[in-house]
C-alpha cells in the first residue's frame, strides 16, 4: 500500500502540480489501509506514503527539508485518525458501512488539516524564515484543494467499502499477511 500511495502521489502531483500546489491521491492507499487494517497500518501507510509528496514539495519545491518531514507527519495523522474512528465506531459491522465511511473519512482528515495550518503559520517561518510564497491566500488554496481531494476520496472509499468483492479481497490479503 505504501508503494501504491507513492505511485498515486507521483502520478497525480506530476500531472497537476502548479508551484507549491498539486492534486495528491496518495490518501486512497492510506484510507484503504486505515479502514481495513486499523489505525497503526493507516499511520504507517500515511507516514511512508508521504515520502513522494514530501520530496515534491520539500527538496524539489519551496519547503526544503521541512517538507520531507512535515508532509509525511500530516498524512500519518490522517491514517491514524481514520483508522481509529473506523474502529471505535465499528463501521465495518454496521448495516450500511458505505454511507458511514464518507463522514469518517472526512473527519479523519481534520487533524492533518489543523497540522497543515500550524505547519505553514508557525513551523515554516520558524525553520525556513519568511517565504514569499507562503501567504494566507496560498494556504487557503492548499486547504480548499485538500478538502476537494478528501471529498472525492471519501466518496470513492464509500463505494469501495460498499463493494463486497473489494472488501473481501482486501480483508483476505490482510488476513494472509497477519497469519504469516
Amino acid at each position: 500500500m505504501v508503494a501504491v500511495a507513492n505511485a498515486l502521489s507521483a502520478l497525480s502531483i506530476g500531472l497537476t502540480r502548479v508551484g507549491q500546489v498539486g492534486f495528491d491521491l496518495s490518501h486512497v492507499a492510506t484510507f484503504i489501509g486505515a479502514i481495513y487494517g486499523g489505525p497503526i497500518l493507516g499511520f504507517l501507510i500515511g507516514l511512508l506514503g508521504g515520502i513522494v509528496p514530501g520530496i515534491h514539495f520539500g527538496p524539489l519545491g519551496g519547503l526544503a527539508w521541512l517538507g520531507l518531514i512535515g508532509l509525511p507527519i500530516g498524512k500519518s495523522l490522517t491514517g491514524l485518525t481514520t483508522g481509529t474512528l473506523y474502529k471505535v465506531f465499528d463501521i465495518r459491522r454496521r448495516a450500511n458501512p458505505s454511507l458511514l465511511t464518507i463522514p469518517v473519512v472526512l473527519l479523519g482528515y481534520v487533524p492533518e488539516c489543523l497540522f497543515t495550518i500550524l505547519f505553514f503559520i508557525t513551523l515554516v517561518p520558524y525553520f525556513l524564515g519568511p517565504q514569499p510564497w507562503v501567504t494566507l491566500s496560498t494556504l487557503t488554496f492548499i486547504l480548499v484543494k485538500a478538502w476537494v481531494e478528501i471529498s472525492i476520496m471519501s466518496a470513492l472509499m464509500g463505494a469501495l467499502t460498499g463493494n463486497l468483492g473489494f472488501s473481501s479481497l482486501v480483508t483476505s490479503i490482510l488476513t494472509v499477511r497477519k497469519a504469516q
